[in-house]
């Protein structure tokens, strides 16, 4: 029995980082299936916000449906990163950012409501620095997910079809969308003080994010858990300079590997970023994971190509990116 199997609050958690339900009394559900009562459920998932492991229950939305958004890095000298990570996580279009092993030892991401934006937070944060930023946005999307199993299975859910087109998201969505950014509520009906929020009815909402997932704009609905705290502190992006050709391929082989819970194209930066394959896998054992990304680049075939490996150091920022407006001003 592993440590996830004996605190029932976090497997509880675990076991809802998907298809949270969608109906009135969501908890009651809950505590259904795990034979718990309503108000067991939630006291449960309380304790694990106070204890700073789950961050929200709500949506992981899909990138660039709702918004726009980009990966950046920066060669930041040693003297210089708690001063610049400071400024970069500042920024209100900021939500993740981190230190790794690496020339280009700082990385965030930016959301906003349209590219423009996401343009307009880089050039603020590099004329605040004076450092140059490195844009790098996302050209294609292998696997997304980050709902990985706490108790060390291996199943991987089959992805969606990649969305071909523009989604059509109305702005009662984005407000929706808005209103999630905490999360839900830890009270018995809490569909209904978010749809009170946005002054349309519970079923509605319901309704509204029932469309939203079926269309693949919410790639996952349910517990949203911060996994340094229970002890998976070996992050690591393993990334790769793959010929065009063949890196769609390639990266579709390397979604499919059990380990890895993100896996991406991006643009290059040449000179100083030539890699366009990333993956990413997180672990409690540093060695562990290494061993993780050299077996799935034998597997799929990677060896031959220039590859780089950037464990994280620090975690600077963690939240739920801003991606809808607020109801009645800008995003």
């Amino acid at each position: 029995m592993n440590a996830v199997t004996r605190n029932p609050a976090l497997a509880l958690a675990d076991s809802w980082q998907r298809d949270f339900p969608l109906e009135p009394r969501p908890f009651a559900r809950v505590g259904e299936a795990a034979e718990l009562s309503e108000c067991e459920v939630i006291e449960l998932m309380q304790s694990l916000k106070d204890l700073g492991i789950l961050a929200r229950i709500g949506a992981a939305v899909r990138p660039n449906t709702v918004g726009a958004s980009t990966l950046a890095a920066m060669a930041v000298p040693d003297i210089r990163l708690d001063e610049v990570a400071d400024l970069v996580s500042g920024h209100p279009a900021v939500n993740h950012n981190y230190e790794r092993e690496h020339d280009l030892n700082l990385w965030f991401v930016v959301t906003a409501a349209n590219r423009a934006e996401v343009t307009g937070a880089l050039d603020d944060i590099a004329r605040a620095s004076g450092i140059e930023v490195h844009d790098l946005p996302l050209e294609q999307a292998y696997h997304i997910d980050l709902g990985f199993s706490l108790a060390g299975t291996r199943s991987r859910r089959p992805e969606r079809a990649p969305i071909t087109c523009e989604p059509n998201v109305e702005e009662v969505d984005r407000a929706l969308l808005h209103a999630l950014e905490a999360g839900l509520e830890l009270v018995e009906r809490p569909y209904a003080g978010l749809a009170a929020q946005i002054g349309l009815g519970e079923a509605d909402v319901l309704a509204r994010l029932r469309s939203l997932i079926e269309r693949g704009i919410v790639a996952r609905f349910g517990c949203i858990l911060r996994h340094r705290p229970i002890g998976y502190r070996a992050n690591a992006m393993a990334v790769w300079d793959v010929p065009d050709e063949h890196v769609d391929m390639l990266g579709e082989r390397l979604a499919r590997h059990g380990e890895v819970t993100l896996c991406y194209r991006r643009t290059r930066r040449p000179p100083a970023w030539p890699y366009n394959l990333f993956a990413m896998v997180h672990g409690r054992e540093r060695d562990a994971v290494a061993e993780q990304i050299a077996e799935a680049g034998r597997n799929v075939g990677l060896g031959d190509f220039p590859s780089s490996v950037l464990f994280s150091r620090r975690c600077f920022k963690q939240s739920a990116a801003r991606l809808a407006p607020r109801i009645g001003g800008a995003a």
